[in-house]
């Protein structure tokens, strides 16, 4: 989960903070150079194998550091930050959504860390103005939340709560996490202003956002201690009732959750790399020589898979992709309870040969989806079915049951949108056809279309056993030509 860090460099950052006397004079900036350091020295500890950017800004947005593994690149642009002018947090907003899409595009998670002082800016651009002008906007001038990717945002103030809530700038500040759906938070700094409490506050954010998920990769009698990157976050049903979150156990029986660590850093923190054996290290190996995939279980009825994926030529990664909760989160595969090895069945599921496979289950029940299902999206698509109906009904007897078929099929249509209108009017036009047929016409056809259109308009009053969606027209049973007509 890559991280955007966006940073204010407007002046007001420069205000200088009241220090005891005799301390060194130090800048709001000064602060927020110093909380960031430690979560870059956080980072480059515990996340070494995550991205992370810096934008800075003020009327305008500039991208000091593009995403990279590189901590020390990211302390020097931040110390050698300078100085602009006013505050403009929406170009800043676009910034950051344009450098993101550019990079990973729209569906990778991020995080976007934006370090201000709280104010919002003055006149036209500010933060105030922009939220006031939300509903006043023509399409290609929208605000830029929510980002068009998943991402969380994370307000880290340099100024305390009381300072913020003196004006309107809280309450700005929390509608920006609305506009972004919510996810994120804001942080205040509690006490005096100093290195103290910006340490502090980036600590809280450490603990929310960045905390390493250590757990126990387990088969068998195999184990390993790995990290998960990032932080696997809990799962609400949306269909319970009540919802509680399910989390991501730390250690599992049969197999347990991975990490997508670097193939030489797959050691537990008490090994040595290269001198110990390490069950990830050859889990890792045979799932990237032999191209498959292991289903790992990480909590009651939640499982997902491990894989191996390249980010360049001569590394890979470990990673794991998680289903959705619960007993068939592929419907394709079946209970997951019932997976066993091939010894466990009756006879070989797959053929002596491999020439057959039990994958995938076949549905007890057909799905609508596949079945030949009538839509009228537009009007010709329902003028066709009609004008099939009366083609065939110009050539009974020969097409009875082709017309019968067409006919049962739109009455099915019909009843099922509740279109009782179209029966109605479907039945008129078959008593027209049949005053319109000719002297030579076969005596049966005017028996088949009087007959259809009785039914159809007994179907469209919508209360007899006649308009039951499972109810069938048949043909009328007639002794023209020596038998009966019958389906």
């Amino acid at each position: 989960m890559p991280t955007v860090v966006l940073m204010d460099a407007s002046l007001s950052m420069t205000r200088p903070v009241s220090l005891d006397q005799g301390s060194e004079e130090l800048q709001r900036k000064n602060l927020a150079v110093a909380g960031l350091t430690m979560l870059f020295e956080h980072m480059a500890s515990n996340y070494r194998l995550e991205f992370t950017s810096l934008v800075a800004f003020s009327s305008l947005w500039e991208l000091l550091v593009p995403f990279t593994r590189d901590y020390n690149t990211l302390q020097e642009a931040l110390s050698n930050l300078e100085d602009y002018d006013k505050t403009c947090l929406e170009a800043a907003l676009h910034g950051v959504s344009n450098v993101v899409q550019q990079e990973w595009g729209h569906a990778c998670p991020t995080q976007v860390v934006l370090v201000t002082d709280g104010s919002l800016g003055i006149g036209k651009g500010s933060l105030r103005h922009s939220l006031q002008t939300l509903k006043q906007r023509p399409e290609d001038k929208k605000f830029p939340l929510p980002f068009p990717f998943p991402a969380k945002l994370f307000i880290m103030c340099i100024a305390s709560a009381e300072e913020l809530q003196m004006t309107d700038t809280m309450d700005n500040l929390e509608k920006l996490l609305q506009l972004n759906g919510g996810d994120g938070q804001i942080f205040t700094m509690e006490g005096q202003l100093c290195l103290k409490s910006v340490q502090s506050m980036f600590g809280r954010l450490i603990d929310a956002a960045y905390s390493p998920f250590h757990a126990v990769l387990r088969c068998g009698n195999l184990t390993s201690d790995v990290q998960v990157f990032p932080r696997p976050e809990p799962v609400f049903l949306d269909q319970e009732v009540d919802p509680l979150p399910k989390h991501v156990l730390t250690e599992v029986d049969d197999v347990g959750a991975g990490a997508p660590e670097e193939l030489e850093e797959e050691t537990s923190a008490n090994q040595q790399a290269g001198k110990a054996p390490n069950f990830c290290v050859l889990l890792h190996g045979s799932l990237k020589v032999e191209g498959m995939v292991a289903l790992v279980q990480v909590g009651p009825e939640w499982h997902g898979m491990l894989y191996s994926q390249a980010d360049s030529k001569k590394k890979s990664n470990l990673m794991m992709s998680l289903f959705e909760p619960g007993p068939e989160p592929l419907p394709w595969l079946g209970k997951m309870s019932q997976l066993g090895p091939i010894s466990d069945a009756a006879e070989n599921p797959y053929g002596e040969d491999d020439s057959r496979s039990p994958f995938p289950l076949q549905p007890p029940v057909k799905r609508s989806y596949a079945q030949n299902v009538t839509v009228w999206i537009k009007a010709s698509g329902l003028q066709t079915d009609v004008q099939k109906i009366l083609r065939n009904a110009r050539k009974l007897p020969e097409k009875t049951q082709t017309f019968y078929k067409e006919l049962n099929r739109l009455r099915k249509a019909a009843l099922a949108f509740g279109f009782w209108e179209l029966l109605k009017g479907v039945a008129e036009l078959l008593e027209r056809e049949c005053t319109l047929l000719p002297d030579t016409a076969h005596p049966d056809a005017a028996f088949q279309l009087s007959h259809a259109a009785q039914q159809l308009k007994l179907a469209s009053t919508g209360d007899s056993q006649y308009s039951l969606f499972e109810h069938n027209i048949n043909p009328m049973h007639t002794d023209f030509s020596g038998g009966g007509v019958g389906v």
